[in-house]
């Protein structure tokens, strides 16, 4: 029997157009679509086409681009079906307020924070995909989580993992957190062979298919860095508890060692949607139309040491985590603008790293976050140096 209209369960999806808010649209529909599930909002960006389509799907009460530019288009485009239609910063807000009882947070980048701790700040259980707002907020976001009433469930593969292999009685017990890598498309190449290599080859992941950021992320290991820096305040543990360890074939999507020297572990065939579906479930599990994993046809499962000469961004984690204060929302920041800057083919992919870095070391005195305005201010003075190295680069090029 279908649940009635006040036992559906409410949901938000900030950045519906992208891999996770796809696969999260997809996992709705297994679990029973609009017989289980209200839609109150969804949200992209520039695919105005795939936006509107997925509200008129599911019924959407509010769609919102975060391109002005791009009203009329999505307005046009969502004509007759009743579904409202927003644009912009204030307009995604709008779309994080609305009163869902989970909230999907997966808009990339800073552009996230502000709508998910909105989201937050209600109450609303966020299921999290967004690493920037633990990475660049830490503590204030996870404080407002709390404050909220809300919970913070994480979607990341390895994160998801880790969570699920946490026992709730057993917190004093945990010794490491082990986030597993693939390595990317680059694990055995050298500096120089990285050295020259295009955006479309970094894009292009060996285990997952997710979008242009995050698969760039997962080439440099910045991604991997980012999860570092998010795991000690998910998990609350101190930096030289947290691990690396490459994993190539993304079977293990991480681990927990305890005391007594067990280690548990989280398998399953590299799918997003299984995490998306346990963080939309939990506590209970769903059912699920995913690849089951076949132990018989296993052969190996390899492990190895994470090159930090070779993938400085893991270097650069740990010394965010060490100094502390902002260095994680600085380390972000510059990665963001530097990112765009490899894939606009303005500096090459080893020059990432070494932007950050650059930033990170002039920007080392900032102290901690009493406000969220803080945190906007950092990120906008390390875009802004970024910028700046950026340029230094092209001009001696």
């Amino acid at each position: 029997m279908a649940p009635s209209e006040a036992n559906k369960r409410r949901v938000t999806i900030l950045g519906s157009t992208g891999s996770i808010g796809k696969n999260t649209l997809d996992v709705i529909e297994q679990l029973g679509g609009r017989d289980a599930f209200e839609v109150v909002a969804v949200t992209g960006s520039a695919n105005i086409e795939l936006l509107a389509r997925q509200a008129k799907a599911v019924g959407a009460g509010l769609a919102v681009t975060a391109d002005e530019r791009r009203y009329d288009e999505l307005k046009s485009a969502l004509s007759g079906t009743g579904i409202a239609v927003g644009a912009g910063r204030n307009a995604l807000l709008e779309a994080a307020t609305a009163p869902s009882d989970w909230v999907m947070a997966a808009i990339v980048g800073t552009a996230g924070l502000a709508p998910t701790l909105a989201a937050a700040e209600r109450g609303a259980d966020i299921a999290l995909a967004n690493k920037e707002c633990l990475v660049s907020a830490g503590n204030l976001f996870v404080e407002a989580v709390a404050a909220g009433g809300g919970r913070l469930i994480p979607v990341d593969s390895e994160h998801s993992a880790v969570f699920q292999a946490l026992e709730a009685d057993q917190r004093h017990a945990v010794e490491r957190i082990v986030l597993t890598a693939s390595g990317g498309p680059f694990r055995t190449w050298s500096r120089e062979q990285m050295a020259g290599v295009t955006a479309a080859a970094a894009s292009a992941h060996p285990n997952w298919s997710m979008g242009l950021k995050i698969s760039i992320g997962s080439a440099s290991m910045f991604n991997k860095a980012l999860e570092m820096i998010e795991a000690k305040h998910l998990f609350d543990v101190r930096p030289d508890q947290i691990e690396v360890v490459v994993h190539p074939q993304s079977v293990i999507h991480s681990m927990v060692g305890y005391s007594d020297g067990s280690v548990l572990a989280q398998l399953g065939c590299p799918d997003m949607r299984t995490a998306i579906g346990y963080a939309l479930s939990y506590p209970r599990r769903p059912v699920l139309n995913v690849e089951r994993l076949d132990f018989a046809k296993l052969s190996r499962l390899d492990f190895e040491a994470p090159d930090e000469a070779r993938f400085p961004a893991l270097r650069l984690a740990r010394t965010a985590l060490t100094r502390g204060g902002l260095q994680g929302a600085v380390m972000n920041a510059a990665e963001e603008v530097a990112f765009q800057a490899f894939v606009d083919a303005r500096i090459g992919f080893l020059q990432m790293a070494d932007i950050a870095e650059v930033v990170m070391d002039a920007m080392v005195d900032w102290g901690a976050a009493s406000s969220m305005a803080d945190v906007f201010a950092v990120d906008e003075e390390a875009r802004r140096r970024a910028g700046e190295v950026i340029t230094k680069i092209e001009m001696a090029a």
